[in-house]
């Protein structure tokens, strides 16, 4: 049996993976600084212990290779490196590597004999690359080294490979993870330690303290492996076993090594699937002479021989801001959110009426999360006092009368990213109570105003309400509803804020998505079943718009107001606050399986905290209000009203069949919106109701 067990101990070899960053850095670097010298220079490299099944043992180098100061990722280890960028395809041709690795080699085997190697372990994982940029074509040859000295030959497995849980109970497993977080804290990105063992007592020290810490503990010599193979460790360790065959296998009968994997799947910490070997490391203490090196990687054809990469795509710095961006967003998809449908959100073309404070962090937000498409609209034009809340304006854009806020804005935009495809419009919104019909000039103008939010919309998937009146919101929530598009507003006051996503209509022809509906699309939250949560759940199809909760039309709320009423007085913070929200709420919504029909949980209770979200990203709210002053908020929810001067069925299907002659009625007549939706009656019942409720001996009483 022990026989069968004795195997000789194989590795998984680093596979190279460097970022397009690292090659864009080089070409700077070649062209500022090396020039025509090709001396060596130091570079950084980093793995990572916590990669999911499949993907290779990977050795990583991305543009922060270069700083003097390692820039390793947090939970990453480093590697040193050495670079030879060579001037010619010759040069790089002819190189002697027997020589550079035979070189490296020898400061690796000078680094575990001296003992520097026990004060720095991070000395043991090196690697070499050889480099010549080809920069008219963009083409990089390169070839890496990762050297591995043969000493001792021969290590041999004395029992099989166990996985973490079934070396240690699962008691040990927790105070083993709190001992190397706690180390972790003292020593970050170090990846070589010793685990010592004292019955349930477990703790993680440095390598050089095993002299200290052997004599009364069991020690396990300790690794972060990112080998993600089930049976076989990473390349990390074969340096590792020659430092152990060198100092200490003298005094141990047997080497225990822990290869320790460390990763996250759907939010939860999984350390089981490391590995704990048990090995014979035969001693080289009395060796003097550098042992064998080995090393070299292979290329996509598995033989040993240079790779190239041709980045004549991707070099042109809009496309490397391009990928830099996906990058950051399918890191999110790689570890936490799997089903994160990034395309979708790409694709989605934003509207973002106004592009004053809200406009600005707005856009901001939806450009971090990867939006190509951004259109502004915006009559007005940057003043002195803008730039320090809009965060998209300068200084010089307020000079000489100010420069106009959408065109600008979307100028703003793609020099942050040249990849969006952004651009602004200068017109007024018309507005209900602000009369058209004073002149024939001012009528023709708020028919081509009309007719360009109308094309607008009808070109874009989400509409942002962003605007600092209220009467200005009706006009677009009116031809979003009609045209059956996604309608994100937000609002401001001094400190609070309120962020809404209009219901979406049922669609013209198809069936309504459905993966929750209200059975009862008339029971309230109030009264819904706390064990229903069907019946806590309004559908998106049965929701209300801003103007669903008010009883009177919107007018000209600008008439009459002093300085401080016209402007919008806030808490600086706080737009910044309901921008992220709104974006957020419009990012949960596009992951729902049922988009803007996505239903809103009505619940008063914390069930959101432990449920199973529908999307991805969470909760799907109908309404967030803030409330600053408290730091906190809310999420109600509110019924589609069938009254409602912007939203209810009387009211779009007079906007689809009389178009313009109905909206200039709506402008012109302050009353019309009210008579035509039947809140002038609903106003005339409640005051018959009042009077009404009094009775006869109230009102005899009264008179006395």
């Amino acid at each position: 049996m022990a026989t069968e067990t004795a195997k000789q101990l194989q590795f998984v070899a680093f596979s190279s993976n460097l970022d397009a960053g690292f090659w864009h850095k080089l070409t700077q670097n070649k062209l500022d600084l090396y020039k025509l010298d090709d001396k060596p220079r130091n570079v950084q490299g980093f793995y990572y212990n916590g990669d999911a099944a499949g993907l290779p043992c990977r050795m990583s180098l991305e543009f922060t290779a270069f700083n003097d100061e390692p820039a390793i990722p947090p939970n990453c280890f480093p590697s040193h490196g050495m670079l030879h960028n060579m001037n010619t395809i010759d040069s790089f041709k002819n190189l002697d590597k027997k020589e550079l690795l035979d070189s490296m080699a020898q400061q690796l085997w000078e680094d575990i004999t001296s003992g520097q190697a026990l004060n720095n372990p991070s000395l043991l994982t090196r690697f070499l690359l050889l480099t010549f940029a080809d920069l008219k074509k963009y083409h990089y040859y390169y070839w890496f080294a990762f050297p591995a000295l043969l000493a001792p030959e021969k290590v041999t497995q004395t029992q099989s490979a166990q996985r973490l849980d079934q070396y240690f109970e699962a008691k040990q497993v927790d105070s083993f993870l709190l001992a190397y977080d706690e180390y972790s804290k003292k020593q970050p990105n170090q990846g070589y330690f010793l685990v010592t063992v004292n019955g349930d007592t477990i703790q993680v020290r440095d390598l050089k303290d095993f002299k200290d810490v052997c004599k009364d503990n069991k020690v396990i010599f300790g690794f972060c492996d990112p080998s993600t193979v089930d049976t076989y460790p990473g390349w990390p360790l074969r340096n590792l076993l020659t430092l152990i065959a060198f100092h200490w296998s003298a005094q141990c009968e047997e080497v225990e090594v822990l290869c320790f994997r460390d990763r996250a799947r759907d939010g939860k910490r999984e350390v089981n699937h490391s590995l704990v070997l048990h090995l014979n490391v035969p001693s080289i203490a009395n060796m003097t002479e550098c042992p064998k090196c080995v090393g070299w990687e292979k290329n996509q054809r598995q033989k040993l021989g240079p790779r190239m990469v041709n980045l004549s795509s991707s070099m042109d710095p809009t496309r490397l801001a391009e990928s830099s961006v996906d990058l950051n967003l399918k890191l999110m998809r790689w570890r936490l959110l799997p089903s994160l449908d990034l395309s979708h959100i790409s694709q989605t073309r934003c509207l973002l009426l106004g592009a004053g404070t809200l406009g600005c962090n707005v856009a901001r937000c939806l450009l971090g999360w990867g939006v190509r498409t951004i259109t502004f609209v915006d009559n007005s034009r940057i003043s002195f006092s803008n730039p320090v809340r809009q965060t998209l304006f300068e200084f010089e854009d307020c000079l000489h009368g100010g420069k106009p806020k959408a065109v600008t804005a979307a100028e703003k935009l793609k020099k942050i990213f040249p990849g969006v495809n952004s651009s602004g419009h200068e017109f007024s919104i018309p507005m209900p109570g602000h009369p058209c019909n004073t002149s024939e000039a001012t009528l023709e103008q708020t028919k081509k105003d009309v007719a360009k939010l109308e094309e607008l919309i009808d070109s874009h998937d989400v509409v942002f309400l962003l605007m600092d009146t209220r009467e200005s919101r009706w006009l677009p929530t009116l031809i979003a509803a009609s045209k059956r598009k996604i309608v994100i507003n937000a609002a401001l006051g001094f400190d609070t804020f309120l962020v809404v996503r209009h219901g979406l209509k049922p669609p013209i022809e198809g069936v309504i998505p459905a993966s929750t509906v209200n059975p009862n699309p008339d029971t309230t939250a109030g009264a819904a079943s706390s064990n229903d949560t069907a019946s806590n759940v309004i559908h998106g199809s049965q929701l209300g718009c801003y103007f669903c909760n008010d009883v009177v039309a919107p007018g000209n709320s600008t008439r009459d107001r002093t300085l401080d009423q016209q402007c919008t007085v806030t808490r600086p913070g706080i737009s910044m606050v309901a921008s992220a929200m709104a974006v957020e709420l419009l990012m949960t919504l596009l992951q729902h399986p049922d988009g803007g029909y996505a239903g809103a949980d009505t619940s008063a209770k914390d069930d959101h905290l432990s449920i199973d979200f529908i999307s991805p990203l969470g909760l799907v709210p109908h309404q967030i209000r803030g409330f600053l002053s408290r730091f906190t908020h809310v999420l109600p929810a509110s019924l589609a009203f069938n009254r409602c001067t912007g939203c209810c069925d009387a009211v779009i299907q007079h906007y689809q069949s009389e178009g313009f002659e109905f909206l200039q009625n709506a402008f012109n007549n302050p009353t019309y919106l009210e008579n035509l939706t039947g809140l002038t009656e609903l106003h005339k019942e409640t005051q018959d109701a009042e009077i009404w409720d009094f009775s006869d001996d109230e009102s005899i009483h009264s008179m006395e």
